[in-house]
Parts: C-alpha cells; sequence; structure tokens
C-alpha cells in the first residue's frame, strides 16, 4: 500500500491509533505491563486489528513502546515500515530482529521522512507519541478498546495537549468478555 511516488511528496501524513485502555485510560501499567489486557485471550471477539493494519503504510512508536514489542518472541510489525520517535535510543537497530525500522529524534524528522517515503496512513502508537502527533494535528482516527478493569495508576494515553481536541463518535461495539470499542474521527480545530 505504500506509495513511493516523488509527486505525492506534498501530501498529508494521517495518523491512525488503534490502542487498549483499562477503564480508567491508561495502556500500561506504570512498569510497562498489559498483561491486564492480554488476559481476555479466546474470549475477546474479533477487534478488526488486522484488517487495521494492513491498511497502513508504515508505524510510528515511541522508545518505550518499541522497547516492550523488541521483547516479543516475533517482530509484531512485519512488513510494515516502524519509525520510532527517540531522542535517546541510539539512531542503529538490528536489521535481522526489527526489519525496515529506523530511530527518528524529533517528530519533524519522523513527519519528513514519511512524506519523502510517500507514506500517508500511519498506525502512532505509544502514549507520549500519540500526545506528541495530536498536539500537532496529525491525528484524524482513534479507535480505543476499553479492558473492564481499573488500575488506577499507570501510563496514560491521553496528557496534556495544549487546547481541545474535538471528537466525532463514529461507532461502538461489543467484543465480547466486557470489552469495548469506540472508533472516533478527530476534527479539524476551529
Amino acid at each position: 500500500m505504500s506509495n513511493t511516488d516523488s509527486s505525492s511528496s506534498d501530501a498529508p501524513v494521517v495518523g491512525c491509533v488503534f490502542v487498549g485502555t483499562s477503564l480508567d485510560g491508561f495502556i500500561a501499567r506504570e512498569n510497562g505491563d498489559f498483561d491486564w489486557l492480554t488476559a481476555a485471550g479466546d474470549a475477546l471477539g474479533e477487534t478488526g486489528y488486522d484488517e487495521f493494519f494492513a491498511g497502513v503504510d508504515a508505524m510510528v512508536v515511541g522508545r518505550a513502546t518499541f522497547d516492550t514489542v523488541r521483547g516479543f518472541p516475533d517482530w509484531p510489525y512485519a512488513g510494515k515500515r516502524v519509525l520510532v520517535l527517540s531522542r535517546t535510543l541510539l539512531r542503529r537497530v538490528d536489521a535481522e530482529q526489527e526489519p525496515d525500522t529506523t530511530v527518528h529524534a524529533t517528530l519533524a524528522e519522523v513527519i519528513s521522512t514519511l512524506q519523502q517515503e510517500g507514506r500517508r496512513r500511519v498506525y502512532v502508537d505509544g502514549g507520549r507519541t500519540i500526545q506528541s502527533f495530536l498536539r500537532a494535528g496529525l491525528i484524524r482516527e482513534i479507535t480505543i478498546t476499553r479492558a473492564p478493569v481499573l488500575l488506577g495508576s499507570g501510563i496514560p494515553l491521553f496528557g496534556p495537549l495544549g487546547t481541545d481536541v474535538h471528537l466525532h463518535h463514529v461507532g461502538s461495539r461489543d467484543l465480547g468478555a466486557g470489552f469495548t470499542q469506540s472508533t472516533y474521527e478527530v476534527l479539524p480545530p476551529d
């Protein structure tokens, strides 16, 4: 789905979020663990993740998310271009373990790279990275799957944004095992 035609390099990058949270809005425990999200296993119905993932050109993740998925037995982003947003990660990544992955220190670098490569619809993941994209007005769609658990503390999905972000509710559905999923369109600022 990626478009590498340089004539489209001026087209905007569209960020999309597909994320799971606790009912009180945390994407992970303070130590980064999200066992509470995966605990439902087979009881959880079809989430739409595979279709969503197939429809994006690239992924942008933060350092914490990248470090978490690096520990998985298999690279979960196989076949996707991955850009890591981090000021502290060394610029080198293991090309065998994390193929087609590069590190960028600033959001401007990430956007420039995506535009140069002709990538338009990107999956944005990680709390701080999602917040950065929201503050920059680069998120157009948010899908949140809420788990039936209250954590009380952890890593929040949202934080200070600088201004209100207005949303249009596209739809909600019951996924089973107490999980619900809602999709929102991010409205342009007035």
